[in-house]
């Protein structure tokens, strides 16, 4: 549970920062999974959740930048949410919990908005992913839903994600708690992946660890021995020795803070030459970047650290060849890891993303670049004291992508295609912590997760000797 006062100074804040205006925040609504009253699992807006701090649908939240006054729009309990979902606080009252005063029924919303816009204020919103707050925004302010997000706020969108971003102590704890049963997620996986299981057979009892935490994970899980797949979600593959398994999961607390960790396994229990060499590279990589992170150091150079290093190890191993840096600054090493290397994450697990990806991670003088690979870097900025990004670099042996760079004969000076497929089959390696950035240095946050290759076979044993007992 955080505090009302803290919920109240991010208003307070917010409001000092934009000066003048009302400000409207809308929460998102229940999302109907194949009828009206079946829904998916209910996920708050990041922002609204910020200020708001409810975990509740069909809640509007506005702030006067002028006054600092804030409103909740609500329904309080009727009999009918009664009967169906039991007793419920009032609306005052959870209005209250979250340092509000003013609860006013959502008829009155129009109302309030025309008032402000009467007297010649500016209002204020920011841009809305979810369709159906386009549409509601076409019926109060009579903007056509394709275009409420061309006329969001860009002064709002700085000053909320200038807030968010950085992470306050109690944000960090409520991450670091997210971490923990992240923790318990992971080791969970390591002790129950083996051969003959069905990837669904672990990932629904994954899910399982972070519902049992009382959250829910923070998104879909990915779990599958097709790691080269870089966002694989069917979970359809049986797993069989030989095969490495990604698993790359997070949970998200009753606060509404998230992680993001990915850990690779072997499924046989002990990594095989190539792979343990590969996930060397990926290990050493990710080590190095974190090492690189330190205020002021721009991301994209944490990440083009993380890339020359995953060059240098391929080649060592002979997969790459030529000289390492030459092939960082050619795009060579986007053959095998073709994403960036981390994301912002907090309240959302890509956190503010959802009001501008460009906004979070560029500006500053930086701009995306074109280059395949590079082009995929959600961060490029140099890091601020308070920040918590992921750090996340993989190798991947993709078949297609392969195929079509050795048609093309893209970067051949710097890739052994000759070796390269006798690695087709070998899947992916991604390996990834939740990073703060500190005033001086870093952190990793969270407990321990075994991720040197030796901690990692040592769990996995431990579990297989004690199911052989167990037998």
């Amino acid at each position: 549970m955080i505090d009302s006062a803290v919920f109240a100074t991010r208003r307070a804040q917010l409001a000092e920062r934009v000066g003048d205006g009302l400000i409207l925040l809308p929460g998102n609504e229940l999302s109907p999974m194949n009828y009206a009253d079946n829904h998916y699992g209910f996920r708050q807006d990041g922002s609204f959740r910020y200020y708001f701090g409810l975990n509740i649908p069909g809640l509007v939240g506005t702030i006067d930048a002028n006054s600092g006054e804030a409103y909740l729009f609500g329904h309080e309990p009727t009999i009918d949410d009664v009967v169906w979902t039991g007793p419920q606080p009032s609306f005052r009252d959870l209005a209250a919990s979250v340092g509000v005063g003013q609860t006013v029924p959502p008829a009155l919303l129009q109302d309030h908005l025309e008032a402000a816009i009467d007297t010649g204020r500016p209002l204020r919103f920011l841009p809305q992913y979810r369709p159906e707050n386009r549409l509601a925004f076409e019926s109060l302010l009579g903007i056509p839903a394709g275009d409420v997000n061309g006329r969001a706020d860009r002064g709002l969108m700085e000053a909320v994600l200038k807030q968010r971003l950085v992470k306050s102590d109690v944000e960090i704890a409520e991450i670091e708690r997210a971490i923990a049963v992240s923790r318990d997620m992971h080791l969970f996986a390591m002790r129950t992946v083996r051969p003959g299981l069905w990837e669904r057979e672990v990932a629904g009892r994954i899910r399982g660890e972070a519902l049992a935490s009382g959250g829910d994970v923070s998104f879909p899980i990915i779990f599958s021995v097709h790691g080269e797949v870089l966002h694989n979600h069917a979970w359809a593959n049986r797993m069989e020795d030989g095969d490495l398994v990604v698993h790359d999961s997070g949970a998200v607390t009753d606060t509404g803070y998230c992680s993001d960790i990915t850990r690779t396994l072997p499924v046989s229990g002990r990594f095989d030459g190539r792979q343990r060499s590969a996930y060397e590279a990926v290990l050493g990589a990710q080590l190095a970047a974190i090492d690189a992170m330190k205020p002021g150091v721009p991301f994209r150079d944490v990440h083009l650290v993380a890339a020359l290093a995953i060059a240098s190890a391929l080649t060592d191993i002979g997969l790459m060849k030529g000289d390492p840096a030459e092939a960082v600054a050619a795009g060579a090493h986007a053959l095998f890891m073709p994403h960036g290397l981390g994301h912002m994450m907090g309240m959302d697990v890509h956190d503010g993303e959802a009001i501008d990806e460009d906004l979070v991670g560029y500006g500053d003088g930086f701009e995306r670049s074109t280059q395949f690979g590079l082009s995929a870097l959600r961060l490029a900025r140099p890091l601020v004291p308070g920040w918590v990004v992921t750090v996340e670099p993989g190798a991947y042996f993709i078949p297609e992508l392969i195929q079509r760079w050795r048609s093309a004969r893209t970067c051949e000076d710097f890739i052994n295609f000759d070796l390269l497929e006798s690695w087709v089959g070998v899947g992916g390696i991604r390996i990834e912590d939740d990073v703060l950035v500190t005033d001086d240095a870093h952190r990793v946050l969270g407990p321990s997760i075994p991720k040197q290759p030796h901690d990692v076979e040592a769990v996995m044993a431990e579990a297989a000797d004690r199911r052989h007992r167990e037998c």
